[in-house]
C-alpha cells in the first residue's frame, strides 16, 4: 500500500508492506546521499547531509504503530476565506 500525502508544497509518501510488516514514511523526495540512524533494531531514521529526516523505516510496525489509525489515510485540505 502506497499512500501520498500532499500538503501544498510538501509531499509525504508512506508505504505499508503487509507481508514484512515494514512501513516506511517518506518526507524528502530525490536525496541521493542518505545516512542511517540506527534508533533500535527496529527503527531506522535516514538522513540527508544537512541532517535532515528523509525518511523513517519501521520494522515490525504493527508493534510499534497503530496502523488501523494510521492506514487508510484521509487527506482534508484547509478551507481558506
Amino acid at each position: 500500500m502506497f499512500i501520498t500525502v500532499n500538503g501544498g508544497e510538501k509531499t509525504m509518501n508512506i508505504a505499508y508492506d503487509a507481508k514484512y510488516d515494514l512501513l516506511y514514511i517518506k518526507f524528502i523526495e530525490g536525496k541521493k546521499e542518505i545516512i542511517n540512524k540506527n534508533i533500535d533494531e527496529d527503527i531506522t531514521i535516514d538522513l540527508d547531509e544537512n541532517g535532515k529526516i528523509v525518511g523513517i523505516e519501521i520494522l515490525s510496525a504493527s508493534k510499534h504503530v497503530d496502523l488501523d489509525k494510521l492506514l487508510p489515510v484521509e487527506i482534508r485540505k484547509a478551507v481558506t476565506a
